[in-house]
């Protein structure tokens, strides 16, 4: 340093500790503290001005405040300068000044230039707040403190020195002024979201101190605390963290891993088949047994790895959590350090008070700043976990909606449920604390490190208690991660079975199977919880040792230190700086093995929603949609399955239909009739041949799919709204008497699967949906099954038949309502999966083939009520339809009254509905839908209110009554309760004995007293020991009424949705009752216990410290009513927002599901409208609202 500072001083302790007014030496102050801050600047500029290049947010325009302060940055440049060019002057004048009189002023003007470019370049890439200088400029200030309180001191010896007096002290005042002003935020960009959202989150405009303090979440938790928040108060999500930006991600991510996979998959293939060689047969390949082990274990070795994925989608972002986790680490470590020169100071009564008061204030300025890091680092965490969750139930749900049939068969609608809710909450919980993976061995090392020199190879004692607990806990997370296998197993049962029973309620209803279905679904759920029983009693046996183990480490550690050496003498510094190191070894060791178990149950996981991304899709090119032949649908040679290993259900398959006809599908039940509509539109396995449709497609399933919305919007479907098509479509089928009764008129909102409509009136509205779109192919699975005889032949005379709405467009339509084939183009006869014969009616039966036969069959069974049908029929042709018959009519599945006319039509050999197209009354039926004037519908008549079906889920608001606190006391046990209180009170009072035995074992040597050391030892090990049974015994008994409250909340849960009137299954979607059995049945089962368990520990510990605390220094009790105070106002404060936001996002979690569900009946429809992302634009708008109030609830915790 004699080379920089010349005769300059670089460090003096007599000059800077041992003084009562002390100060840092001049080459100090001329190097060290003015380097610091531009050594920052400069080692993070190129990270920064990367982030910056790679994120741009839109441009600034020039601003007073900026203006100000670049303007301020050069002229710090000047004033930096000026003494760099007085140095030279001094130096042309033969004053020779040592180098730091150059280097520092040079070092330092660069660094104002660089500032000055940042402060330009952030303002094009649209930074608000900038932290990086931010902190240079307080680092600045920070380091001009001391030589401005040293130039005030010695300013009388600054006569000599005036310029660089001068200029030092415009130096401290523009720095000063450049951080007041780096306080301060620029304008929001230009083109950014901020300007155009009304409710854009603040976050997005907040500084950097606002961000590092979450002070920006202030204004949401003042509207909490004065009323309950709604949904409106909620800000928007953050561009970043909605679905729009985070699933593309990660399924990119997703995809490039497939492909990835496939490639290495598809070369191998290629070198193994190089390997049979030439002259081997390609039909004989012998493969010895062990060959094919190995080859099946290569095939799974193939499947892409979904991890891969996630980490790459949201890794760099969690890394920045990780950044902040490793400096929180190192930080943790310095206030032991500290606390050693404070109980150092304690023994030096020369010591001046100003080192005491400096260390005091450093332990508190390092644990405020661990605090400031640890909460940006769980914030970066907590929102992985978020994106996470929406990445996972994304994926999950597009998924779902492109899965084969055969797929279908091995995920069900609960499980999928579960992999959204459960599995996916899963990943969300381990994000949290996944740093401690690394984190944990890490400060685990740093503390052996220090108490390695604190108290020498005695911590190897230490060491060793620790490696011996390894295997035990590797047992426990083994055990732990096959239990969870096993649990999820039964709660996917469990899910499946009550999804099945609240899908078909109505029957069970009225069946009075209730009891019989209980008792399925409770032998399910004891499986479930035998499983549970066992993995809380792991987890008991595990907390008992890791929360004993600091003990038992630090207690081999202290017997070993004062038994191996007579001399080593255990005082306060050694005990209480190596006690403050075991307190933070204590949450590693407590850490790593929750986290081992979350990891491993995060593993299992992660291996079912992988099998199910893995699952096979459904070929979009399976149909051929550019088809410019004069056939609108043609199949050529198709051979079609439901699963590729399954065999063929529709085998050579031929079929032509010209553009505009009429193609009537006939067949006895099970020959394959579906089975050509599901292939036509792409849903079976393409086996051989080939399909093409000219056109877009509508779909009218046998099972009428209809959605929880209003009538009008299941006919829209997501089109707009046309009044005259409308009322004409709503004519032709026969829904306008219907919106006469419905309470609403078509704004009436449909319950879940058309729950509040009868049969026929949800197939109407499924043919309703078709007619509305205007397609120009229409497949009508059977749609005229559901109906009645008059309503059946109104429909086909004015939607489906040759003079009705779809006149002119191509129809393949399925039917067993033989009334009917007079009047269509041609007929196509299905037997046993195989096209029997195709052609015109007259033709057919000229042929006297399988359809004569089929005829012939269906007319000889029985001949009943024809009388009656011809009757009613004749009577519906003479005059206007009836108003009332629709809506009152007894509608009839699978049982068609048509079928008896169409008998006396065979026998007739003729048809009263023969092919007439004069016959006037018939023109005009069917000519009324354009040629009446409409009368005006309900909702414009009369503006009725309509009551919503489908009610909003509610919301409790305010404080959590006690009574719910008091009813899982109740499901626990009252006095299970109280003595696991008191089991923790026990522990406690062992934990204070422990500590208070060791202060008086440290004084032994001050106080010279005769108590032996094997006495210290023995007491201080009773003590331990008798906390780790007692914890022990806290955690079994916690872990008995955890499956005790689980088992009666589920069964009075159960018992109460069993005996709920059907009205209520009417009004509540199934979704939100699943998601009761889901997420909140896991969270009663799991989260619950985990959450009491941390309240007891902290509570507990908590007042144990307070009453050593008073007991040594009882005037601290005069303290603790204010300190008390405060913290139950800044409790009561924040609590009200985090509550209700809790809340606010348990009742938006239920729509998910609800839509989900709902979606996955309706896959083919939705398909076949080509609807797909709508809906997936619908499932990511309400993950999107869910996140909305998950998010602000993160930040309150903070």
């Amino acid at each position: 340093m004699k080379h920089l500072c010349g005769n300059l001083t670089f460090w003096d302790s007599n000059f800077t500790k041992h003084t009562n007014l002390p100060d840092l030496p001049a080459c100090f102050q001329l190097s060290v503290l003015p380097w610091t801050p531009c050594i920052f600047l400069w080692l993070t500029a190129p990270f920064y001005i990367l982030y910056l290049k790679m994120s741009n947010r839109g441009y600034i325009m020039m601003s007073i405040l900026n203006r100000i302060k670049t303007a301020l940055g050069l002229i710090l440049w000047i004033v930096c300068w000026t003494d760099l060019f007085s140095t030279f002057h001094e130096m042309n004048q033969n004053q020779l000044k040592p180098p730091v009189y150059f280097i520092t002023p040079l070092v330092l003007g660069m660094s104002m230039l660089l500032a000055t470019f940042l402060i330009q370049f952030e303002r094009l890439k649209g930074v608000q707040s900038s932290g990086v200088l931010f902190i240079f400029w307080t680092l600045s200030v920070l380091c001009a403190i001391v030589p401005f309180r040293s130039k005030i001191m010695n300013a009388s010896q600054a006569e000599n020195d005036k310029l660089r007096f001068t200029t030092f002290y415009i130096y401290f005042s523009l720095t000063l002024l450049q951080l007041i002003l780096s306080c301060f935020n620029e304008k929001p960009p230009h083109f950014s979201t901020v300007v155009t959202d009304p409710n854009v989150c603040p976050e997005t405009t907040a500084g950097f101190i606002s961000k590092m303090t979450f002070w920006w979440f202030t204004s949401m938790a003042i509207k909490g605390y004065k009323s309950p928040l709604e949904n409106k108060d909620l800000w928007s999500l953050n561009k970043d963290d909605s679905s729009e930006l985070v699933v593309p991600n990660l399924l990119n991510e997703w995809e490039k891993e497939k492909s990835k996979a496939q490639s290495e998959q598809s070369v191998k293939d290629q070198a193994a088949f190089r390997k049979t060689g030439p002259g081997a047969e390609p039909n004989h390949v012998s493969v010895s047994p062990e060959e094919e082990v190995l080859l099946s274990k290569q095939k799974e070795a193939r499947q892409p790895s979904f991890l891969r994925a996630l980490l790459r989608a949201f890794g760099p972002y969690f890394l920045i959590g990780s950044a902040f986790k490793l400096l929180q680490d190192l930080i943790t470590f310095v206030n032991p350090q500290l606390l050693r020169m404070l109980i150092d100071f304690t023994k030096q009564r020369q010591a001046p008070s100003w080192w005491g008061f400096s260390l005091a204030f450093l332990m508190f300025g390092a644990s405020l700043l661990q605090t400031l890091i640890l909460h940006q680092h769980f914030q970066y965490c907590f929102v992985t976990g978020m994106r996470l969750r929406t990445g996972i139930i994304g994926a999950i749900y597009r998924k779902s909606l492109v899965i084969t049939n055969e797929a279908k068969r091995s995920s069900t609608v609960g499980e999928v449920v579960n992999l959204m809710s459960v599995d996916a909450q899963c990943f969300m919980d381990l994000t949290t604390f996944l740093n401690m993976l690394w984190s944990a061995p890490l400060q685990i090392m740093l503390a052996l490190f220090f108490l390695w020199q604190n108290l020498g190879a005695s911590v190897l004692a230490g060491v060793a208690v620790m490696v011996l607990l390894i295997p035990f806990n590797a047992f426990i997370a083994m055990k732990t991660r096959t239990y969870q296998v096993e649990q999820m197993k039964y709660k996917d049962q469990r899910i499946k079975l009550m999804n099945e029973i609240l899908n078909g309620i109505k029957v069970l209803k009225l069946y009075a199977w209730e009891t019989s279905f209980k008792e399925k679904i409770l032998q399910i759920r004891q499986k479930e919880l035998n499983v549970l029983r066992k993995t809380a009693y792991l987890s008991a046996l595990s907390t008992m040792a890791w929360i004993s183990a600091p003990f038992l480490v630090a207690l081999t550690t202290f017997a070993v230190f004062v038994s191996v050496d007579k001399d080593n003498i255990l005082d306060a510094e050694k005990a209480f700086v190596s006690l403050s190191l075991f307190n933070i070894l204590r949450f590693p060791l407590n850490m790593l093995p929750n986290v081992i178990s979350s990891i491993v149950q995060a593993s299992v996981s992660l291996k079912r929603i992988q099998d199910f991304l893995s699952h096979d899709e459904l070929d979009p090119e399976s149909v051929d949609r550019t088809n410019t032949s004069e056939y609108a649908v043609s199949v050529v040679n198709g051979k079609f399955s439901w699963a590729k290993q399954d065999q063929a259900a529709l085998d050579n398959i031929n079929v032509m239909v010209p553009q505009g006809s009429l193609l009537a599908v006939v067949g006895h039940v099970g020959c394959g009739k579906t089975s050509l509509v599901c292939a036509l539109l792409g849903e079976m396995e393409k086996m051989e041949g080939q399909i093409s449709i000219r056109g877009s497609v509508a779909y009218v399933p046998q099972q009428a799919w209809i959605q929880n919305a209003t009538l009008r919007d299941n006919i829209l479907f997501g089109r707009p709204y046309v009044e005259q098509k409308y009322r004409c479509v709503l004519e032709a089928c026969a829904l306008t008497p219907d919106l006469e009764v419905l309470p609403g008129g078509d704004q009436t909102e449909i319950g879940e699967k058309g729950i509040n409509l009868s049969g026929g009136q949800r197939q109407r509205v499924s043919l309703a949906r078709a007619l509305y779109s205007e397609s120009d192919v229409y497949l009508l699975d059977d749609p005229l099954s559901a109906v009645d005889a008059h309503v059946a032949k109104h429909i086909f005379d004015n939607v489906i038949g040759p003079e009705g709405a779809l006149k002119g467009k191509t129809r393949i339509l399925v039917t067993h309502g033989i009334s009917f084939l007079p009047q269509v183009d041609n007929i196509l006869v299905m037997v046993d999966g195989r096209v029997s014969e195709m052609g015109s009616y007259q033709q057919l039966l000229k042929e006297n083939g399988a359809f004569a036969e089929f005829l012939r069959n269906y007319s000889l069974e029985d001949i009943i009520e024809d009388e009656d049908i011809t009757d009613l029929l004749v009577e519906e042709e003479e005059e206007e339809f009836p108003e009332d018959a629709l809506s009152n009519h007894a509608d009839m599945v699978d049982n068609e009254p048509v079928v008896n006319e169409a008998r006396r039509h065979f026998m007739r050999q003729m048809s009263i509905m023969s092919i007439d197209p004069e016959n006037p009354k018939k023109m005009s039926r069917r000519r009324r839908c354009s040629e009446r004037k409409h009368p005006e519908s309900p909702t414009e008549k009369k503006d009725p209110k309509v009551d919503k079906l489908i009610q909003a889920e509610t919301t409790e608001t305010g404080r959590v009554k006690l009574k719910v606190y008091w009813e899982y006391a109740k499901a626990v046990g009252p006095l299970l309760s109280l003595f696991i209180c008191f089991l923790y009170g026990c522990q406690s009072a062992t934990s204070i004995g422990a500590n208070f035995w060791l202060s008086e074992w440290t004084n032994d040597a001050l106080n010279k007293s005769t108590t032996t050391t094997s006495t210290r030892v023995g007491v201080y090990a009773a003590l331990g020991l008798s906390q780790s049974v007692l914890v022990m015994f806290s955690s079994f008994t916690l872990a008995l009424g955890k499956i005790q409250a689980a088992r009666k909340l589920h069964e009075t849960l159960l018992d109460n949705k069993f005996h709920t009137p059907q009205s209520f299954f009417d009004t509540t979607p199934i979704g939100r009752i699943i998601n009761r059995f889901s997420k909140d049945i896991y969270v009663i089962d799991e989260l619950l216990p985990s959450t009491v368990l941390m309240f007891l520990g902290t509570f507990f510990a908590s007042l144990s410290t307070m009453i050593v605390i008073i007991f040594s220094t009882p005037i601290f009790a005069l303290v603790t009513v204010p300190l008390a105070l405060i913290y139950f106002f800044v409790q009561r404060f924040y609590v009200a927002t985090s509550r209700q936001l809790k809340r606010l996002e348990s009742v938006s979690r239920s729509p998910i599901y609800s839509h989900f569900s709902e979606t996955i009946t309706g896959t083919s429809v939705i398909r076949a409208y080509g609807r797909n992302a709508a809906f997936v634009l619908m499932s990511d708008m309400k993950v999107d609202e869910n996140q909305k109030s998950y998010y602000p609830g993160i930040v309150s915790n903070r």
